[in-house]
């Protein structure tokens, strides 16, 4: 049997990477077989035990209703208030709409400097998790989905607004410069010009976060947030597994259910 010719460098491949992977497992104090150690068993297999029957009492499913509702409530109106502002953003760091580098091609000092310190304020957004935005802004505005609508939309206005100019930059840049170049307005430019060519895209992208704001939302809750979420934190306080299993199904659909509806969008933009 002829042996691989690359196998030397495949091994080599390997070896870095567990030199690398290490130090990083100890650091993180990875220690997979405590699950296993009999005591680790014994407690979770009285939790999943509790979790039969789900609770389903009306009053109970009613409540679930309502929470499931806030949590979509939440992270649709945090998305919309995330393109809100990531939209004038994308048109202020998006160099392609630039008007000051008709004629010299050049970017002038003054709209590189506004440009950068839009980069910075968009690096900034999303350098700072909606977990940690949602836990700072419920010592402000208090416990309830307030805060988990501003804390998506600061997140994800920093995700949208550097993916969208990102995407903008990548699309071919002959109607934009044909608009730019006979008097053309940046918005007029971004309309007519780049949009019809990545709105696809754009599209795409924004559903896809929308997905991940449902999940983030109940996330979010668990720090008081409201929504799903915060049902959830309780009921596991109260160690009550049936109550949970009603809702981790309720999430499980939830996510379906928005999974199922960005696919049909996306099939109708293809």
């Amino acid at each position: 049997m002829p042996r691989d010719p690359a196998w030397r460098g495949r091994l080599t491949g390997a070896a870095v990477v567990l030199l690398v992977l290490w130090p990083m497992l100890v650091q993180a104090e990875f220690k997979p077989w405590i699950l296993w150690d009999a005591q680790s068993l014994a407690a979770t297999w009285q939790f999943i035990a509790s979790f039969v029957p789900p609770a389903h009492s009306l009053e109970f499913l009613q409540l679930v209703a309502i929470s499931s509702w806030e949590t979509i409530a939440m992270a649709t109106a945090g998305m919309a208030l995330a393109m809100l502002g990531a939209i004038p953003l994308t048109l202020l760091v998006t160099e392609r709409l630039s008007i000051s580098r008709i004629g010299s091609g050049r970017v002038s000092p003054l709209a590189a400097s506004v440009r950068h310190a839009v980069r910075a304020l968009l690096v900034l957004l999303r350098s700072v998790p909606e977990l940690v935005w949602a836990l700072l802004l419920v010592r402000i505005v208090g416990l309830g989905p307030t805060a988990g609508v501003i804390a998506i939309a600061l997140t994800y206005c920093g995700m949208l607004g550097k993916v969208y100019a990102e995407i903008l930059e990548s699309s071919d840049a002959s109607a934009c410069n044909a608009l730019l170049h006979n008097g053309s307005g940046r918005l007029q430019a971004l309309l007519y010009g780049a949009l019809p060519e990545s709105a696809a895209e754009l599209v795409s992208y924004t559903i896809y976060r929308w997905e991940c704001a449902i999940r983030g939302s109940v996330v979010m809750g668990f720090v008081g947030a409201g929504g799903l979420g915060q049902r959830m934190d309780e009921s596991m306080k109260m160690m009550a597994g049936s109550e949970l299993a009603t809702m981790l199904m309720v999430f499980v659909l939830l996510v379906a259910g928005a999974d199922a509806v960005s696919a049909m969008l996306r099939r109708r933009l293809a």
